[in-house]
């Protein structure tokens, strides 16, 4: 779970610095286009309210994947399978991976769990070249 978070949160930070937005409005009287290309100062211009519902959305997914894997699984720390998700519709939603055998399932787990890892790494990376100047060789700041 956290490496999903890493991944989304690395390519965030990364499409912001490459100056992608969204059209429209964040909230009233703040454009997406207004936001700072760097990833700290991005975040600082969300509101307050913005910020609540991230943490919030994440928040209940987090929850209802523990409601859920305590219902219809074996919990993760419990001898689950790491890095399946047991929120309905949440990961598949267009049901790709129903046809595919356990050894192919279990492949890509594997290989989620490692790109999750590496994302953490990058995040971690573009955090303290942005928090710390010179601290990530061959790192602009970002």
């Amino acid at each position: 779970k956290h490496g999903r978070v890493a991944m989304a949160a690395f390519v965030g930070w990364w499409a912001i610095g490459a100056g992608v937005h969204f059209p429209g409005n964040l909230a009233t009287g703040i454009e997406f286009g207004s936001l700072p290309s760097k990833g700290l100062e991005a975040w600082d211009a969300v509101p307050g309210w913005g910020k609540a519902q991230m943490l919030l959305f994440a928040g209940l997914i987090e929850f209802h994947d523990e409601l859920f894997f305590s219902r219809r699984g074996e919990h993760y720390l419990r001898g689950g399978t790491p890095g399946k998700n047991m929120v309905p519709g949440l990961y598949d939603p267009l049901g790709l991976g129903k046809n595919k055998s356990e050894e192919t399932l279990a492949r890509g787990r594997a290989v989620e769990i490692k790109n999750g890892r590496l994302a953490m790494i990058g995040v971690a990376g573009m955090y303290f070249a942005t928090t710390i100047p010179g601290s990530v060789p061959f790192q602009p700041a970002c």
